[in-house]
């Protein structure tokens, strides 16, 4: 890192003037964001087929893994057969939740739903830690239809329950998970951010390839008493 690789240094007026002039963009932001979830809430459905997922206790349907609610957020965690650690950063954001109970107060659940068949995924639970509810869809076209085939992507997919019907209202994948996460809010708030090359920083700030200070799953684990 660069010696030079400091913010400039100014008295307290000219510090709060710029501080004032980066709030209204961020107040901006936090406003589209309101106006976003506005639009989110907006959005048709599609009604799904009945579908048969994998649970700790056995096959269940789609409508079942609801648990009463009418609202699922689901998280497909990518999975590679025959891996001992599966992906880090599915691995990383899923780890952070281990309180989910407020979800309650809004008639919702948030679950990990996963291609790895379910005595594997169920292990890999307990190997990392991982304290949400897992389902397989290895036996399913569930993971398929949502955006999050086999050997492929992570995704995020939100449905809403009415009677035994279940309606697809919301999707996202990439980079639209961090919202999910408060990993990277806070790592954004640091004065050199992520420190990955895409990012626009001042010249001498330190940047590694991207990915570079990810931890990996094993750390993850070992992070969480396993």
């Amino acid at each position: 890192m660069s010696t030079n690789a400091l913010p400039p240094v100014v008295d307290t007026a000219t510090w709060q003037r710029e501080l004032a002039e980066l709030r209204i963009r961020e107040k901006a932001a936090t406003r589209e964001l309101d106006a976003i979830a506005a639009q989110r809430r907006r959005l048709p459905m599609v009604e799904l087929p009945e579908y048969t997922l994998e649970g700790a206790d056995g096959p269940l349907r789609l409508a079942d893994v609801f648990e009463g609610k009418s609202q699922l957020i689901v998280y497909s965690h990518m999975w590679f057969p025959g891996k001992e650690w599966q992906c880090p950063g599915c691995t990383g954001l899923t780890s952070q939740y281990t309180r989910l109970e407020f979800l309650d107060n809004y008639d919702a659940r948030f679950v990990i739903v996963t291609q790895g068949p379910i005595d594997e995924a169920l292990a890999y639970k307990r190997k990392v830690g991982n304290k949400m509810t897992w389902y397989s869809t290895a036996n399913s076209p569930f993971g398929s239809d949502i955006g999050a085939p086999p050997d492929a992507g992570f995704a995020v997919n939100v449905f809403l329950r009415d009677g035994d019907t279940v309606y697809r209202t919301w999707h996202t994948d990439g980079r639209g998970t961090e919202q999910l996460s408060h990993t990277f809010p806070l790592i954004d708030l640091l004065p050199y951010g992520r420190q990955e090359e895409w990012q626009d920083s001042p010249a001498g700030w330190p940047q590694s390839p991207t990915y570079s200070k990810w931890s990996d799953s094993k750390e993850i684990a070992a992070a969480y008493g396993n």
